[in-house]
């Protein structure tokens, strides 16, 4: 029975380090001095993703297509102590992705993480009868910039 318990005991005792591995106890800041762009992010998934990529160390660029939701997104995650700047973004205009990504570089100096949640739907019923122009407008507002090109899902 002692040596069941030694056993157990053991058992225990890794559980609690692999527990502990996954948590942030073990990786403090794995993001220190990275920069994080996340689009369509003051509420929501969006909002988690910033706040938890700001959680992890980098400093994160929040946007939305309305200036009131950036202010208060920003308030709130640097109200957390969290290093978080924002900006008005419609993923849909090119002139607006390419201030969100030029005011990222210039506070920043670039990007290192990019997380494109923003999303574009201008058609409603079947998939199969989706037009190549829907599609078209879809990979076009994946588009961050005109120098970045990320694949459509």
């Amino acid at each position: 029975m002692h040596k069941a318990g030694l056993l157990l005991g053991g058992c225990v005792r890794s559980w609690k380090s692999v527990r502990m591995a996954s948590s942030r106890v073990a990786r403090r800041d794995p993001l220190a001095n990275k920069v994080a762009l996340v689009t369509a992010s003051t509420e929501g998934i969006g909002l988690a993703i910033a706040r938890r990529l700001a959680q992890d160390g980098a400093h994160v660029v929040v946007s939305s297509r309305k200036q009131q939701n950036v202010d208060r997104a920003v308030a709130a995650l640097q109200g957390e102590g969290l290093s978080v700047t924002g900006t008005v973004c419609h993923v849909g205009k090119a002139e607006d992705r390419e201030r969100l990504v030029t005011t990222a570089v210039k506070l920043h100096g670039g990007i290192d993480i990019l997380v494109s949640n923003a999303a574009v739907n201008p058609f409603f019923g079947n998939l199969m009868d989706v037009t190549e122009e829907v599609w078209d407008k879809v990979r076009r507002a994946r588009r961050l910039c005109r120098h970045c090109v990320f694949p459509v899902l």
